[in-house]
């Protein structure tokens, strides 16, 4: 993963409508930009399902959330659309942003190996430094975790 205190490389991706979005463009706020495998699989469901339900705590402190994964920006249409997800979901469907934060990896499933996104959240800071690096994170958790490690950083900030 890319490490904490290191400027998060900035990008374009387009959203479910096809609207392309910067990093950079949400400079001045947080931002939770989390990688996901893929749209409508269980654990990713329950991953967005945990987001969207901790999306009120996120804007109330200012915080933008973004899914970036693999799929199309029509299957992120579907997907946001099913499970009513008010946050962005970029698509990156050339892995190109996926390699640039490191989390497009080998993976290994039943003894077959192949190249995938490993679940992993980066917790951004507004002058677009990584505060937080989150590695291989636990689907059902995840949000909870982002918001206790929001937590702790706005405690050490005072």
């Amino acid at each position: 993963m890319l490490s904490e205190n290191t400027l998060a490389p900035d990008f374009a991706l387009p959203d479910a409508e096809g609207q392309v979005h910067r990093l950079s463009d949400f400079r001045g706020k947080k931002v939770v930009l989390y990688f996901y495998p893929r749209d409508n699989t269980p654990g990713c469901t329950r991953q967005a399902c945990a987001f969207a339900a901790s999306y009120g705590v996120f804007q109330q402190r200012g915080v933008v959330v973004i899914g970036v994964s693999k799929d199309s920006a029509a299957s992120h249409q579907k997907f946001a659309a099913k499970y009513e997800l008010p946050f962005l979901l970029l698509s990156d469907p050339d892995h190109a942003v996926l390699e640039l934060y490191d989390v497009w990896k080998e993976k290994k499933q039943y003894g077959k190996v192949s190249m995938g996104t490993v679940r992993s959240t980066y917790l951004i800071g507004e002058d677009g430094t990584i505060l937080k690096a989150m590695p291989k994170v636990k689907p059902d958790t995840n949000a909870a975790d982002v918001l206790a490690a929001l937590d702790a950083l706005d405690a050490a900030n005072g």
